[in-house]
């Protein structure tokens, strides 16, 4: 399994434009082979910012890489940076990749 992350720093005040943009837009990602899961995750507010995560769970590595160079990455992301997408960050967005080596679910016991 392969957790894909991107760290976001919003500016306050505009948290909401954030979420709204992440709600309202189309993904493409539904039907994606190897697509597992995705959460949007709202963090600490700092001084400056509240701190967000996008959060993809993929079967595999594999299955992330061919998702960022498809067609549908390429629609799921063509409008990002819009003037019509107004949120104030600090920053681009920060990606982090992790291999998973422990995975359990209710009931298993680390092996």
């Amino acid at each position: 399994m392969f957790i894909a992350t991107n760290r976001f720093k919003v500016k306050h005040g505009s948290e909401a434009e954030f979420e709204r943009v992440w709600r309202e837009r189309d993904t493409y990602i539904a039907s994606v082979p190897g697509f597992v899961a995705f959460d949007l995750c709202r963090g600490a507010e700092k001084e400056e910012y509240t701190l967000y995560i996008s959060h993809t769970v993929w079967g595999s590595k594999a299955d992330f890489e061919a998702w960022t160079k498809s067609e549908a990455f390429r629609l799921a992301h063509r409008d990002a940076g819009a003037s019509s997408n107004r949120v104030n960050y600090i920053g681009g967005p920060e990606f982090e990749g992790f291999e998973s080596v422990l995975s359990l679910t209710p009931g298993e016991k680390a092996a």
